[in-house]
């Protein structure tokens, strides 16, 4: 069996994979309708010329250096380029508004941004002018930014002007497995984004690790493909879809968007997917209603594969299943695989809960379904599924090799390894809360199932992760709703749906003004149905939502019956909302909100 050498920095793994793969192909995109590729040896070459670029302009080690961009060959290299220089790279989500990346400039103390175009640059430049400290921009692609004390480089000029041999920039990367390698911002209970200090060997864990479960469940291939689509800033990507192949000396493709998803997928042929339940959904509902409007024996046969399917997961197949195991063995999964290109080993999901009849569904049509758990603050994966320990879709697997993991009297999941941050970023109040004598309080309860496996039953923290696995902290949104003066109360909702919803309790005073004005009777039943006070709510939401990154964002609302209060055991008697009753409540027509 292969195993993965224990290197001492992300820089060093990736110097030393390019050197052994050479003019094999490494990062591929479209252009013009075909792939087009950049091998392991002209990234090395561009990552070298980089970095050295960087220092040449006046970065030194340790500086913070922002990265904004979409999935793109060049977000790998400027990534590598910055570390390879010994600077921190510091990931931010292209969805991010101005003021999120105010926070972020001014957080991390950032004195260069590297951003892909000039779309992303009208939104990032206001934060950057009223920055103290940021001094250089670094375009992929040509930006225009008017007149700044700003000092503005080209990606590909710089590349081109500091021609840097690998080998040299590669002997130069003395840094260790401790040393600090990026800070990936994430939504903290407070609202303000929290920067979670990943070091090397952090990351360089949690590859391990991951290369174990390929190497000893799947087998290593000297071509693992892996299609990139999800946002690199995201620690799942960033470890998953880009350090993972790096290790295992993989090729990365990057998708041309969600859209073109499927066909990309039969192009590319992946070994491996980073996927996140979102995905899962649509991609059953669109197999499902294509073979059911295909109609005859299709749609039997996928009938057969489900009830089949169900009775393998249970332990219930059996003899007489067998003439139906054969027709759908041979009639329908290879039809499937070749959907997803024919090679696929394995879609290992993650950043939010798995529904396990999802996963119970791919795994009756013939592919493999690994449901991972982590968070940022563990670089990101702490526990994967893994076929040799037997797959169950309600649980998240038994932990990564050299990962402990036990679980609190109160039931929390706690952690410890080298996978564990050594902090957030000029926050020592969150990090003494949530690191304790070596260990990570994830925040998640949980428990071992009799095989080892670690089944989460709850979540201790009220973090809000949607279907895409993005964090989304509700005191936030809702503070903000209730700066308002025609919100009284709010409480949102997403959890592992596509976007948030709210309940709102509308300010009494401002409906009673309201009402005087429009000469209208306050009766709540008739309020509610009023269309132009609706509005006026609407307009109320619409204003918060400006100030909001696209995650954040509430689509729909509701009014609530009445107001949080102590006596209707809505709010605790320090005045916070209990969020458990509330949803008890409300909670279907708050589900309804996703209907229609």
């Amino acid at each position: 069996m292969r195993t993965l050498e224990h290197f001492p920095n992300l820089v060093t793994m990736f110097f030393t994979r390019a050197a052994g793969k050479g003019d094999a192909p490494f990062l591929s995109r479209k252009q013009n309708g075909a792939w087009v590729s950049i091998s392991w040896a002209d990234a090395a070459r561009a990552v070298a010329s980089l970095a050295n670029a960087l220092t040449d302009i006046g970065l030194q080690r340790g500086d913070r250096v922002m990265l904004v961009s979409e999935n793109r060959p060049e977000w790998c290299i400027a990534d590598l380029a910055i570390m390879a220089a010994g600077c921190v790279t510091v990931p931010t989500y292209t969805t991010n508004t101005e003021r999120d990346h105010a926070h972020i400039i001014e957080n991390s103390g950032a004195r260069a941004v590297i951003v892909s175009t000039q779309k992303l640059a009208n939104t990032l430049m206001p934060a950057v002018l009223r920055s103290t400290h940021l001094e250089k921009v670094i375009g992929i692609e040509p930006l225009r930014l008017g007149q700044s004390q700003i000092e503005c480089f080209q990606y590909d000029a710089l590349i081109d002007k500091h021609a840097a041999d690998p080998a040299t920039v590669a002997a130069r990367a003395d840094f260790v497995r401790g040393d600090l390698a990026c800070i990936i911002y994430t939504s903290g209970t407070g609202g303000a984004p929290r920067g979670v200090m990943q070091h090397h060997g952090a990351i360089l864990h949690n590859v391990n690790g991951c290369v174990r479960i390929i190497a000893e469940d799947f087998s290593w291939d000297d071509e693992e493909v892996f299609l990139s689509f999800l946002p690199p800033s995201h620690a799942y990507e960033h470890t998953g879809g880009q350090f993972l192949p790096i290790g295992l000396g993989g090729h990365i493709y990057y998708a041309e968007g969600l859209d073109k998803l499927a066909a990309n997928i039969e192009e590319v042929r992946p070994t491996i997917m980073v996927v996140v339940p979102r995905l899962f959904e649509v991609l059953r509902t669109r197999i499902t209603k294509g073979i059911e409007k295909k109609g005859g024996l299709a749609a039997r046969l996928l009938g057969h594969a489900l009830d089949l399917g169900a009775k393998s997961y249970d332990g219930r197949l059996r003899l007489v299943d067998r003439p139906r195991q054969l027709a759908v063995g041979t009639l329908f999964k290879p039809k499937i695989s070749k959907r997803f290109g024919g090679r696929l080993k394995a879609m290992v999901s993650g950043g939010a809960p798995l529904n396990p009849e999802i996963g119970i569904f791919f795994h009756s049509i013939g592919l493999t379904v690994l449901q991972g758990y982590g968070q940022t603050e563990a670089a990101p994966v702490i526990a994967c599924n893994r076929p040799s320990a037997g797959l169950r879709m309600d649980t998240v697997g038994p932990p990564l090799a050299d990962t402990e993991v036990r679980i609190a009297d109160d039931g929390e999941i706690l952690v410890r390894g080298e996978l564990v941050m050594h902090g957030y970023w000029h926050n020592e109040a969150e990090t003494d809360r949530v690191l304790q004598d070596g260990w990570l309080h994830t925040g998640d309860i949980g428990e071992f199932d009799a095989a080892g496996r670690i089944k989460i039953t709850d979540r201790k923290k009220d973090i809000i992760i949607n279907d895409k696995g993005e964090n989304v902290a509700p005191q936030k949104v809702e503070g903000m709703l209730t700066l308002q003066p025609e919100i009284l109360q709010a409480m949102i909702a997403g959890d592992r749906r596509p976007y948030m919803v709210a309940l709102i309790v509308p300010d009494p005073e401002w409906t009673q003004e309201w009402c005087a004005k429009r000469g209208t009777a306050c009766r709540a039943d008739a309020l509610w149905d009023d269309l132009d006070y609706r509005a006026a709510l609407t307009a109320a939401v619409d204003r918060v939502n400006r100030d909001l990154s696209v995650t954040e964002r509430i689509r729909r609302f509701i009014l609530a019956d009445e107001p949080f209060a102590i006596e209707n055991q809505q709010m605790t008697p320090s005045l916070k909302i209990r969020r458990h009753i509330i949803r008890q409540i409300y909670g279907e027509k708050l589900d309804a909100l996703y209907k229609g």
